[in-house]
C-alpha cells in the first residue's frame, strides 16, 4: 500500500489508515482470544504484542511508539521508543495497550480490550511506563468542575452541583485496589456510589462518556500511564475531562522522565496536554464487556466488534468483522 505524501498527515491517517488500525487491535484481539481462560497472563498478552506489531510494520507509516509496555530493555514487548511501520507514509506516534486487562483475559471475565491511539508526531504524551492518578468525567460539565488536586469528597460535590443532583446519586468507578483503601473510604463518606473494577481502566474512563447508559459519572484514581493516555485520547473524541499525574516517585524514575522531556516531574496533565491534534483510537473486544462483545470463534468465520474513536470530527465508528481467513488458516 502506498500513500500520497503532498496530502497531510491528518488527512492520511483519514483517508487511509482509519480501516487499517482497525485490523492491528482486531489481530491482537484475535490472537489473545485463543488463550482466553487458559489462566496464561504472559502467553495471552505476549500473543497480543506479536500479533500487533505485525501489523503495525505493515502500515504504510513511520511510526515511533511513545506509550507502550516498556522500554528497549524490556522488548519482546511493544516498547516505549521502539519503531514500526514501513517507513512509507507520514511521522505518527502511536500508543499501545496489546491486551488491555490480562488478567481478565486469562480468567475469560468481562472487559478486556485490544487498543491502540494513532496521532501525528508530537502530539501524544512521551513519558516512562510508570503509574499515572487520574480524575475523568464525561461531556457537558462547565471546564474546570472537578480537579485532580482536589479532594474526591470535594469532586463528587461540585459534580453533583454541576449535574443537579445529590451527592448520593453520583456514581463512581475506581479500581479494586489496596492503595486505593483510603480513596474509597472518603468516596463512601460522601455517599456517592462506587463500581469497582479489577482491570481495565481504559474503557472505566471511557464508561464516563455515556452515564445514562454505563451509570458512572466520575473515574478516580491511580492506573498505569500507558492507559492514561489512552483514555485521554479516547475522551477527547467524544468529549469529557481528565486530568493526570505521573508518580515518579523515584530519582531512576524521574531520571527517565526527564530524558523523554518531562521538565516537572509535578506536572498535572489535562486531556489536550495528554492527546492533542488529530487523533484515532481503536478498541477491539477481547472478552464480552460493558463496552464490546469479545471475539467469537465460528467454525468457518471469527467475529469481532471494535470500536473507533476520531477527534477532529468526533466521529465513533462501530465496526462488526466477520474474518474468514482467520478460522480458514488459523491466522492470528
Amino acid at each position: 500500500m502506498s500513500v500520497d505524501l503532498r496530502i497531510s498527515p491528518d488527512q492520511i491517517i483519514e483517508r487511509y489508515l482509519s480501516m487499517e488500525l482497525v485490523r492491528v487491535t482486531e489481530r491482537a484481539a484475535v490472537a489473545a482470544a485463543r488463550l482466553r481462560g487458559h489462566g496464561d497472563e504472559k502467553a495471552a498478552d505476549q500473543a497480543a504484542v506479536d500479533a500487533m506489531r505485525r501489523e503495525l510494520n505493515r502500515l504504510p507509516i513511520d511510526g515511533e511508539i511513545v506509550i507502550g509496555e516498556g522500554e528497549r530493555d524490556e522488548a519482546p514487548m511493544l516498547f516505549i521508543g521502539e519503531k514500526v511501520g514501513n517507513k512509507q507514509g507520514p511521522k505518527v506516534h502511536i500508543a499501545v495497550d496489546p491486551l488491555e486487562g490480562t488478567t481478565l483475559c486469562a480468567k475469560d471475565m468481562p472487559g478486556s480490550i485490544a487498543v491502540m491511539a494513532m496521532a501525528g508526531a508530537g502530539h501524544l504524551l512521551y513519558a516512562p511506563d510508570v503509574y499515572m492518578d487520574k480524575i475523568a468525567i464525561g461531556p457537558g460539565y462547565p471546564t474546570g468542575v472537578v480537579d485532580l488536586d482536589a479532594s474526591a469528597a470535594d469532586n463528587i460535590n461540585a459534580l453533583a452541583k454541576a449535574k443537579g443532583v445529590k451527592p448520593h446519586e453520583i456514581n463512581t468507578l475506581i479500581m479494586d485496589r489496596p492503595r486505593h483503601e483510603k480513596l474509597i473510604a472518603e468516596v463512601r463518606k460522601t455517599g456517592a456510589s462506587i463500581r469497582l473494577i479489577t482491570d481495565g481502566d481504559v474503557a472505566g474512563v471511557i464508561f464516563c462518556t455515556e452515564p445514562e447508559k454505563t451509570g458512572i459519572d466520575l473515574y478516580l484514581g491511580i492506573g498505569g500511564a500507558p492507559e492514561g493516555v489512552l483514555a485521554a485520547a479516547a475522551l477527547r473524541c467524544v468529549g469529557g475531562q481528565m486530568q493526570g499525574r505521573l508518580i515518579l516517585d523515584t530519582e531512576e524514575k524521574r531520571a527517565r522522565a526527564a530524558t523523554m522531556g518531562v521538565k516537572d516531574p509535578n506536572k498535572k496533565y489535562d486531556m489536550a496536554e495528554m492527546a492533542s491534534g488529530d487523533v484515532i483510537v481503536c478498541a477491539t473486544g477481547v472478552t464480552d464487556g460493558g463496552m464490546l462483545s469479545g471475539v467469537r470463534f465460528g467454525p468457518e468465520v471469527i467475529e469481532t466488534e471494535t470500536i473507533v474513536y476520531r477527534s477532529i470530527t468526533g466521529t465513533v465508528r462501530r465496526i462488526y468483522g466477520e474474518h474468514r481467513e482467520f478460522a480458514k488458516f488459523n491466522l492470528d
